[in-house]
């Protein structure tokens, strides 16, 4: 008798168990952003760390804009003759440039034909995704200038067709895309954008444009395509109660059919970025403010998110200065998406490709310091002499930022000499450069820490001195290192 009774205890204390995960499961979600921000950001994104985001559309096609701008911005820059980035400009370039290669007849809608993606393989997009080490990918679904790569009735409704079923490539590139990405482990997300410059309900009726256009539009894509992010912007133009992001939002999370697993950014509505929303999202910024909540720096390889012709070798980031940027972000517990722009024939540039196999040939030596990793007590380690925190006055932060911090300080100016990050079972301490040790001040390990040089999983020496660890390097010797650890070097401190 008492044997079945704990074996009914045991029922029911599962059942209770079930019910509440049942409960929490199906928990209901309102339009009010007390509720939406209550909902958890998927585990997933915050141990992701590193994404790549993929600007591609019409303005590939010209693929041009003065440096220091972004080139996906064509049609804006064309039509409004007006430009802003790092630069001081006219505002009237890209129409200059655009009169005298194309003609003044040629309107930007011409290039939807010319966006024929005949090279896009989206296998092999996929593959190199996977090689970058990246463990999301976030694709331009629409643009500003409202072209969809995927086929629906929303994005004809200017009056003509204007999407790449119908116009240019005549191919599902979001179905593509998709399928491919699927059958690897990264995440797929999408890029959506909210506003849409010339669409003549925007211009005309903007209460019409979101009713009538923008939330069927942005369902369909999630409905057909059931991605993992959605990734707004072009929200800064009315309020989210104008945009009903709220109302949105809550058949994200309540009715779609991605409502168990989608992760969101913050931009919903005018003032809601790095207020609301999902995780907080910065751009072209060196660092983040303690945010508490998950949050995303998204750049380009050069200044520009779509491919831009006009850049050369010298405005690409180094391989050093990725990494060292996605070390800095990640020491501070945010995510890089990093983004590549192919050509209008669906063609990654190879230089892009270089950066993607570089980044993760020295993340798989040393992912286990970056993927899955939360902050230490300290981001890291400032030198005890000089003014901290060289940022230049520019609209768009570039890489260089990041090496004067660390490598090539401007005179008078202190270097992070070291990063952190911790995960439950190690300690990291990431060098910029390499040194003969390493002093991490105000930290003691335990005294069987085992100590572990990544690169080449060499067991180190460390001696407490005071309140400080000194850890002894070995000799550098490079022909036990691939040559990509040269952009960092990893030290693994077990915590037991």
């Amino acid at each position: 008798m008492k044997k079945n009774k704990t074996k009914l205890r045991g029922i029911i204390f599962l059942l209770i168990v079930m019910t509440w995960g049942v409960s929490k499961s199906q928990e209901t979600y309102q339009p009010t952003w007390e509720s939406l921000d209550s909902r958890p950001i998927p585990e997933w994104f915050q141990d992701a760390k590193f994404g790549i985001f993929i600007h591609w559309g019409p303005y590939s096609v010209p693929a041009w804009s003065p440096k220091g701008t972004y080139s996906e911005w064509y049609q804006y820059w064309l039509q409004s003759r007006t430009l802003f980035g790092n630069g001081d400009f006219k505002g009237d370039e890209v129409a200059v440039f655009h009169e005298k290669t194309y003609g003044k007849d040629f309107t930007y809608y011409d290039f939807g034909k010319q966006f024929t993606a005949d090279f896009f393989d989206a296998e092999e997009w996929a593959g190199l995704i996977e090689q970058s080490g990246a463990k999301y990918t976030v694709l331009t679904s629409k643009h500003h200038d409202g072209f969809a790569l995927w086929p629906s009735k929303e994005a004809n409704d200017r009056g003509f067709a204007w999407n790449s079923m119908d116009v240019g490539a005549k191919r599902d590139l979001v179905g593509e895309f998709s399928n491919a990405i699927k059958n690897t482990d990264v995440k797929l997300g999408f890029y959506y954008s909210l506003y849409e410059w010339y669409h003549p309900l925007w211009k005309n009726d903007k209460k019409q444009f979101v009713d009538e256009h923008f939330l069927p539009h942005v369902k369909d894509l999630v409905t057909q395509y059931n991605p993992d992010v959605l990734w707004g912007d072009g929200e800064w133009d009315l309020t989210d109660e104008e945009w009903k992001s709220k109302e949105f939002l809550a058949w994200l999370y309540n009715e779609s059919v991605v409502k168990d697993k989608i992760v969101i950014n913050d931009r919903w509505g005018k003032d809601i970025r790095k207020n609301h929303g999902g995780y907080f999202t910065t751009e072209y910024e060196i660092e983040a403010p303690e945010f508490g909540r998950p949050w995303e720096e998204c750049r380009g390889m050069g200044f520009s998110f779509g491919y831009n012709q006009n850049e050369d070798a010298a405005d690409y980031n180094s391989p050093k200065a990725l990494v060292l940027t996605l070390v800095n972000i990640v020491s501070t517990g945010g995510n890089l998406l990093l983004d590549i722009g192919p050509d209008a024939r669906g063609n990654i540039p190879v230089i892009m490709q270089e950066r993607l196999l570089q980044i993760g040939s020295w993340l798989k030596t040393n992912g286990q310091a970056i993927y899955g990793t939360r902050p230490w007590n300290n981001s890291f380690q400032w030198s005890l002499e000089g003014e901290k925190n060289y940022i230049p006055k520019q609209h768009y932060l570039g890489g260089d930022v990041i090496l004067k911090q660390t490598i090539d300080p401007e005179p008078g100016y202190a270097v992070k000499e070291l990063f952190f990050t911790q995960n439950d079972k190690a300690y990291f301490a990431i060098m910029p450069q390499w040194n003969s040790e390493i002093v991490i001040r105000d930290f003691k390990p335990s005294k069987v820490a085992t100590i572990t040089l990544l690169a080449t999983g060499e067991i180190l020496k460390g001696q407490q001195k005071g309140k400080n660890f000194v850890i002894t390097m070995p000799p550098y010797q490079p022909n036990k290192m691939i040559a990509c650890e040269s952009y960092a070097y990893a030290v693994k401190i077990n915590k037991k």
